[in-house]
């Protein structure tokens, strides 16, 4: 059983592998989506969408999806607040450059500097599963060179604690056996099998879904980039980075579906437990991916959270 569970998380991590940004209209977003961050010999362009007007909020997706898993969510945000929806280095527009820095700190890295040059303040970072486990590593720097910036953290689901490492991980640990195992099946069918197993209730799997997370799989570079964050998931000082969550004093919303088979709820349980000002709540009747199974459950509980009723 276990196994299975393990296998099944690695699925999804290796199939969802990016998509586009289609649900955030052209002529809300920003004109200039294209942000260009990193070391000036080794440059990389971050895909963003900006849409509305006050207190910002970052949008982080989770791994192997996009901005488009926001669709739901960032138009409603975007009411009351600025909403920066990012791809992921590796994921959906993003630059997909063949190395092999795609940790979750290397993404860290990018997204401190989209905030510092964006001179975000007051922030509020929203981050699901992957994105989650980032937003903390964000929230560790708020002290540092952040100090001042963030104000608050939502987690969706986060990655937050070391856990075994699914089979297929493993897999894409070996040169041939990970080339192989991204061209098994056409990216469509692989959607679809990843989505059953983010989704409680499957019926509510549409075909754009399957569609726009399917295009980024068909490149050489969307593959690589699927490869290299999958062998680097499970950073060596995990336990190190979770022995500092007690120090993060930032108002901090975590919320949880009640059916997750990929990150089990206890992950959720116990970073309320060491984090000073958390809250943790539950969505009934989904999976792992609340902002797009459950988005008006989601929602209220985030605007509740913010301060701001969700038929302002």
């Amino acid at each position: 059983m276990l196994l299975k569970r393990y296998s099944a998380t690695l699925g999804l991590a290796a199939i969802m592998a990016a998509a586009s940004a289609f649900a955030l209209a052209a002529n809300d977003a920003n004109q200039f989506p294209f942000a260009r961050l990193g070391p000036p010999d080794a440059p990389v362009k971050l895909y963003t969408v900006e849409r509305g007007e006050g207190p910002p909020v970052l949008l982080i997706h989770g791994f192997g999806t996009n901005s488009f898993t926001w669709r739901h969510v960032a138009p409603d945000l975007a009411r009351d607040h600025k909403v920066i929806a990012v791809d992921l280095k590796g994921f959906g527009r993003s630059d997909k450059p063949f190395d092999e820095r795609y940790a979750a700190s290397d993404q860290a890295e990018l997204l401190a500097q989209l905030i510092l040059d964006r001179d975000l303040h007051h922030l509020t970072i929203v981050g699901h599963s992957f994105g989650g486990g980032i937003a903390l590593l964000l929230a560790l720097e708020a002290d540092t060179r952040l100090h001042g910036r963030i104000a608050k953290l939502v987690l969706l689901d986060t990655i937050a604690y070391p856990q075994a490492i699914p089979v297929f991980f493993k897999l894409l640990d070996r040169p041939v056996l990970s080339q192989v195992g991204v061209r098994m099946a056409p990216p469509s069918v692989q959607i679809q099998m990843a989505l059953r197993i983010a989704y409680f209730d499957n019926s509510k799997i549409g075909a754009d879904e399957i569609e726009a997370y399917a295009a980024p799989m068909k490149t050489a570079a969307g593959k690589h980039a699927l490869i290299h964050s999958a062998r680097q998931i499970m950073p060596p000082d995990a336990e190190q980075i979770a022995a500092r969550y007690s120090t993060i004093t930032l108002p901090t919303l975590i919320l949880w579906c009640d059916h997750d088979r990929i990150v089990p709820v206890e992950i959720g349980i116990k970073l309320a437990r060491e984090m000073p000002n958390a809250n943790f709540r539950v969505i009934d009747q989904c999976g792992h991916m609340p902002q797009e199974e459950q988005p008006e459950a989601t929602m209220l509980q985030i605007r509740q959270f913010l301060g701001t009723p969700l038929d302002q």
